[in-house]
């Protein structure tokens, strides 16, 4: 059996469900989403939080996500929607199923989202910044996969074996050329591996007050800087670079510096653990408030390192507190 010399697009990215379109890209970004939270969940229980406490969070971090990395796409690329031209319709600004989200203003707007959610339930945002970390990772780890499907933000020509094949006439495409790096996958293997490199980190350093997911930032932005080099559909650039790569360096400088400063911080992080008494692994400590890790878990939080002052591994300072109440476009 002959070797694989390229990997082959899908020949469609939309399925129709009668007069429901199935979009692989939306499939992704929902997946993406779920396995976010799942991860999530299983962490910030696992640092004592209650229950359901992500779930809820997602509520809000998805709405604002989406209209943040939508505003980035239209404000970055104004030139599709708006301005003189038989094909550009402001309106299409609007129709985010038909791809186009920024990821710096997904995660910006976000975070403002979970930001006002954890205000209102009396918790701590750098700490479920921290814990929702290496979830974001994984969950951009498969949206990526959407831009495959759609064959879009590929890089430039490439002879090697895991070249990925365009059709032709796809912007950035070279007459005569039918492969190209597939810098969906080398983004989607680099958040793979950012996500486990956090989770180690957080547990060998006994990271807190969102400097995980400072470091999160900075190794996102690191990778991102080396594979948007890589991709030839157009864009913006300045001293010929990207603007993505500008903003690569801009953000990459803010999260090390916020890391570098936060090193000494100390106090509370109240993460609202309900206890609850019973027998097992999992078990709510009524002394602490909060609930033990199982160190069985998948993806455990950082919180079952001990630190001092902290013999049994919990996060110091608990409160309890009671429980009130989406590029295929990617850029």
């Amino acid at each position: 059996m002959p070797l694989l010399a390229s990997i082959p697009s899908p020949s469609q990215g939309v399925w129709n469900l009668g007069p429901i379109p199935i979009r692989a890209y939306a499939l992704c970004i929902v997946l993406g989403v779920i396995v976010a939270v799942w991860i999530g969940e299983r962490r910030w229980r696992a640092r004592g939080g209650a229950p359901g406490t992500v779930t809820d969070l997602a509520v809000w971090a998805v709405p604002f996500g989406l209209v943040g990395g939508r505003l980035y796409h239209v404000i970055t690329d104004w030139q599709i929607y708006f301005g003189s031209g038989a094909q550009k319709r402001p309106i299409d600004a609007l129709f985010i199923w038909e791809g186009g989200l920024g990821i710096w203003g997904a995660v910006a707007l976000g975070a403002l989202g979970v930001w006002i959610a954890c205000r209102r339930r009396g918790i701590s945002f750098t700490a479920v910044a921290d814990t929702l970390a290496p979830g974001v990772a994984v969950a951009q780890a498969i949206g990526r996969f959407g831009n495959y499907f759609n064959q879009e933000l590929f890089g430039g020509p490439t002879t090697l074996p895991w070249g990925l094949e365009i059709d032709p006439g796809r912007p950035g495409t070279v007459p005569g050329v039918s492969t190209y790096h597939p810098t969906f996958l080398y983004e989607s293997l680099w958040d793979l591996a950012l996500a486990g490199l956090l989770i180690l980190a957080a547990r060998r350093f006994s990271l807190r007050h969102g400097r995980v997911f400072a470091l999160y930032i900075a190794g996102y932005t690191v990778g991102r800087f080396w594979i948007e080099g890589l991709r030839v559909d157009p864009a913006h650039h300045i001293l010929g670079m990207r603007l993505n790569q500008w903003t690569s360096i801009v953000i990459f400088l803010g999260a090390m510096a916020y890391f570098y400063l936060s090193r000494g911080r100390t106090g509370d992080e109240p993460v609202g653990g309900v206890p609850q008494l019973g027998d097992g692994d999992g078990e709510a400590d009524p002394a602490h408030g909060r609930e033990q890790a199982d160190e069985t878990d998948l993806l455990p939080s950082d919180a079952t390192e001990a630190g001092p002052g902290d013999p049994d591994g919990t996060e110091a300072g608990g409160e309890v507190g009671a429980v009130p109440e989406r590029e295929a476009g990617q850029r």
